[in-house]
């Protein structure tokens, strides 16, 4: 007689697929970023209305599963935006086919620059693990309750390194040649993304609640 089959249980645990969701912002942000944008007097670049999602997911990362699983989905995104990226230089080394018209754009769009690859990794890095960390410290003191001290708090802290690391390295890639284009770019980035999260603080309020409400009811 044959052996049965068997399966491998899958828990009904929501943690991955946020993760899969903070990968994935952060993945597409990589591919925005090297787009420099001006609006008005106002610099910044082409991920600047995508990437707070990433520090609003991390909130919730942080907060319902705690540091550990938190580094764990920040480690998960840094990998496989470096699998990404050695997959784009892979593919325009190739050789293209002689009908293909589209290497140049092809280059162009993902065609990441080894600079603008360490800054972003490096920003993600420092501000995403200083965002769960501190989230986490603030939580020790305050328990349960306080929740909008420590998402604001963290996302302030996490926020002002990531964005001040990325500019100071990618800024001149993009085109910022000036120690006042810079600042403004640092500025305008920080200040645009901890207002952005504050915003939404209603979002992750409700976020955070069903996350939690769920992984807590009985299955």
């Amino acid at each position: 007689m044959p052996e049965s089959s068997h399966h491998i249980d899958v828990p009904r645990s929501l943690y991955p697929m946020i993760v899969a969701a903070f990968v994935a912002v952060f993945l597409i942000s990589n591919v925005l970023a090297t787009k420099g944008v001006a609006i008005g007097p106002l610099i910044t670049d082409g991920a600047f209305f995508l990437f707070p999602a990433a520090y609003v997911l991390g909130d919730i990362l942080a907060e319902c599963y705690g540091f550990v699983a938190a580094r764990r989905a920040i480690l998960t995104g840094f990998v496989v935006t470096i699998f990404a990226i050695i997959s784009f230089w892979i593919a325009i080394w190739l050789p293209e086919a002689p009908f293909y018209e589209g290497q140049g754009a092809f280059e162009a769009v993902l065609g990441l620059v080894p600079r603008i690859v360490l800054a972003s990794l490096s920003g993600y890095l420092l501000g995403q693990l200083l965002n769960s960390w501190v989230l986490v410290k603030i939580k020790a003191i305050t328990g349960e309750g306080s929740l909008w001290a420590r998402l604001i708090g963290s996302t302030i802290v996490g926020e002002f390194g990531d964005t001040l690391l990325f500019c100071l390295i990618a800024a001149p890639v993009i085109g910022i040649s000036t120690w006042g284009q810079t600042a403004n770019y640092v500025v305008v980035g920080f200040v645009w993304k901890v207002a952005i999260e504050v915003l939404m603080l209603p979002i992750t309020y409700a976020a955070i609640r069903w996350v939690k409400r769920h992984e807590r009811t009985p299955r």
